[in-house]
C-alpha cells in the first residue's frame, strides 16, 4: 500500500474536516479536525524520533535520520 491509498482510507475513516457553513455538520467536522490533527501530531512525534538517528553511524539509521530531518525541514519543524 503507498502513501496515497493510506491518505484515502485515513480520509474516509475520520471524515470530512473542511467547514462547510452549516453549523450542525460544522460540529461534526470539527471533532474529525480534532481527530485529523492529533494523529497528525503522532506521526509527527514518530518522524521526529526518527531524525534522532541521523548522526549514527550505521548506514540504515544515518539514511533514516537524514530522510526524517528533510522531511521535517521541507515542513517547517524543527526538531531539537
Amino acid at each position: 500500500m503507498d502513501g496515497m491509498e493510506i491518505y484515502k482510507v485515513v480520509k474516509k475513516l475520520v471524515g470530512p474536516i473542511y467547514p462547510v457553513g452549516v453549523t450542525e455538520r460544522d460540529d461534526i467536522y470539527f471533532e474529525n479536525l480534532k481527530v485529523m490533527t492529533d494523529l497528525v501530531d503522532k506521526l509527527i512525534t514518530d518522524i521526529c524520533d526518527v531524525e534522532t538517528v541521523k548522526a549514527k553511524p550505521e548506514f540504515s539509521r544515518k539514511r533514516a535520520g537524514e530522510f526524517a530531518a528533510k522531511f521535517l525541514d521541507k515542513i517547517g519543524i524543527v526538531n531539537e
